[in-house]
């Protein structure tokens, strides 16, 4: 058995489960703009990319447009399954797709072999979701913007997908914490692979919100910081900062 992440840049994943496809927060195509309009945030892909084939499941795990991207979600088939967050749950509904479970934090639902267990993510304002996902071949956690349920037990998985950078706004401060959360996720789940995630790819940006924006930490920073382990008796992490369109074995 073998399990597979291919990143598509932002949020934006395919993970493989010996085969069972998972497409995450997928960013595909078309311009991704922010209301009130560009002025205020836009970003665009240097290519679009193709629909994934052969998928089992669309896995979201916030309602907003860089999580649930209108133009994207357009290219799937309606009859694809659906797990997300409420909010998730309610806009790929309004869009047509029939077959849609929504998970609050610390629900679960089972596909095929795979589990997947919904955790309290960011709120934005609402509390939107993380999810753990435990596979025979492998098991991962991933959080698009930092925040760690401290109701998820420590148990060690292979993987982490999880943003390694803080970024903020005046006067909002981190709204990405992927740099404060570092740590703890090694801590909690001592994983052998952390994927960096959200702040990569090759989209350009544009906008009143762009020029604001503050990053903190670098993934070189975060590379040292998994690699140097941490608590006494935990082995290192190698973090990979992923190549879009690449996809990198994350258990075998």
């Amino acid at each position: 058995m073998m399990v597979a992440a291919t990143y598509f840049g932002a949020n934006g994943w395919l993970l493989d489960f010996d085969g069972l496809r998972v497409l995450v927060d997928p960013w595909l195509c078309g311009d991704l703009v922010f209301p009130p309009g560009r002025w205020l945030f836009a970003a665009s892909l240097p290519r679009p990319w193709p629909v994934p084939p052969d998928l089992d499941l669309l896995l979201l795990t916030q309602g907003l447009p860089d999580h649930c991207h209108p133009p994207s979600l357009e290219l799937l088939d309606r009859d694809l399954p659906v797990v997300g967050s409420a909010t998730a749950a309610s806009r790929v509904r309004e869009l047509g797709f029939r077959h849609v479970t929504a998970l609050s934090p610390g629900q679960s639902h089972q596909l095929g072999a795979l589990r997947i267990l919904a955790t309290a993510g960011a709120p934005v304002p609402q509390v939107e979701n993380g999810y753990r996902l435990d596979h025979p071949g492998g098991s991962l956690y991933l959080e698009p913007h930092g925040y760690l349920d401290p109701d998820l037990p420590a148990d060690p998985l292979d993987a982490v997908i999880t943003p390694v950078v803080d970024l903020s706004l005046p006067l909002a401060g981190a709204f990405v914490r992927g740099r404060q959360v570092l740590p703890q996720l090694l801590e909690r789940f001592h994983p052998s692979l952390v994927l960096a995630s959200t702040a990569g790819g090759e989209a350009r940006y544009e906008g009143l919100l762009t020029r604001a924006l503050s990053q903190q930490g670098s993934t070189e920073d975060a590379a040292a910081v998994a690699a140097a382990g941490g608590s006494a008796g935990r082995a290192s992490a190698r973090l990979i900062d992923p190549v879009p369109g690449q996809a990198y074995r994350i258990a075998a």
